[in-house]
């Protein structure tokens, strides 16, 4: 997985993007993939949807999918700049895909003048706390529905 590359969600990439296999008790955890596809549709002016490529042996192969959210009016300081989904294949877990993805739109949010990326993911033993404790996110806080937020100072 040496060749990743992020490109802008379009309709070459948006059936491999939904069709993403998490591994077996993850769909807990994440919204299908189609819905953040549709919210970025309603939501343009602050949606950052990409997919991640793998160009290894010559061939692109969709193996993530990332949406982050851009709104400095937001009402609650986590929806300014954050991620909003992100689905990597079970078959490419583990191999810097999702860090990848997750590093690139740290990156985007710098360059737009944020100075923190947040994240919210709800508690569970086949949820994404490791990785995002892993890749740098700190425990903020809580929602009133006992999710943690996280956040990535930039």
């Amino acid at each position: 997985m040496g060749n990743l590359r992020l490109e802008e969600l379009s309709a070459k990439t948006i059936v491999a993007a939904n069709g993403l296999t998490l591994r077996r008790g993850q769909e807990q955890f994440v919204t299908p993939t189609s819905y953040a596809i549709a919210d970025a549709y309603i939501n343009p002016a602050t949606s950052w949807p990409r997919v991640v490529i793998d160009s290894t042996d010559g061939k692109d192969e969709v193996v993530g999918f990332i949406r982050g959210n851009f709104d400095p009016d937001a009402q609650q300081v986590e929806f300014r700049s954050c991620i909003w989904r992100v689905n990597v294949a079970a078959s490419a877990q583990g191999l810097g895909v999702g860090k990848f993805a997750a590093h690139a739109l740290a990156d985007e949010a710098r360059s737009r003048g944020f100075e923190r990326l947040y994240v919210i993911w709800e508690p569970g033993e086949d949820g994404p706390e490791k990785f995002f404790l892993h890749i740098g996110f700190v425990v903020t806080g809580q929602t009133q529905y006992g999710e943690n937020i996280g956040a990535l100072e930039l």
